[in-house]
């Protein structure tokens, strides 16, 4: 009984997965040569729901190993029956942190197109700028605070504690908090690279599994 819940977790996320790169592609296909700047021209409520999809499609496969971790704890500390509610609770807390993230890049998106257009040097080097967030995503990639959270999110032991919907949902927030640290520059450089850029996402996500 408990492997086939497990099972069903694994399906439930990976169908999950599929689901959101599927709708990833078709959007890039609806908006292929549309040129609305770093925002693609979105208004606040689509461009937020697309990072949602994102976020499903990229950081959910390289959560899976936690997300059982959680499931096995919450079901060893907790009922049978009721193990897995508190799992998509945590799943939630942790799409949430990924939510708020995207709400903040919107908006420094919206400020950064702005300044281009009543700064014309902006827009003259936004290759240059492009090219140095590069430049800082790799060396941040060799820092010690990006080693202290990428080890919390491999080996979250220390906050893996406790049951029900509170402790789910802290858990899923400091997960979240600790991946968001690891890894947030290189969504910035999506916005460089094309929001709607499936090789570019696909090849981040590679990188994050």
């Amino acid at each position: 009984m408990r492997l086939q819940r497990e099972r069903t977790v694994i399906l439930t996320l990976l169908a999950l997965v599929v689901a959101s790169w599927a709708i990833l592609i078709w959007q890039s296909w609806t908006t292929q040569g549309m040129d609305g700047g770093l925002t693609m021209g979105m208004e606040a409520a689509p461009f937020l729901a697309i990072w949602v999809v994102m976020m499903a499609a990229m950081m959910v496969p390289s959560a899976l190993p936690v997300i059982l971790a959680v499931a096995r704890v919450q079901r060893d500390t907790g009922s049978e029956r009721a193990a897995f509610a508190p799992l998509w609770v945590f799943v939630g807390a942790y799409m949430l942190v990924w939510t708020l993230f995207g709400g903040l890049a919107y908006l420094g998106a919206l400020v950064a197109s702005e300044l281009a257009q009543q700064v014309p040097w902006i827009m003259m080097n936004a290759a240059r700028i492009g090219g140095g967030i590069l430049v800082l995503a790799g060396i941040y990639q060799m820092t010690s605070l990006k080693r202290a959270c990428l080890a919390k999110c491999r080996a979250p032991q220390d906050f893996i504690l406790g049951e029900g919907y509170s402790a789910s949902f802290r858990m899923g927030l400091k997960y979240g908090i600790y991946c968001l640290a690891s890894y947030w520059l290189l969504f910035v450089l999506l916005f460089f690279l094309g929001i709607m850029n499936i090789a570019a996402m696909m090849g981040l996500s590679i990188l994050i599994f």
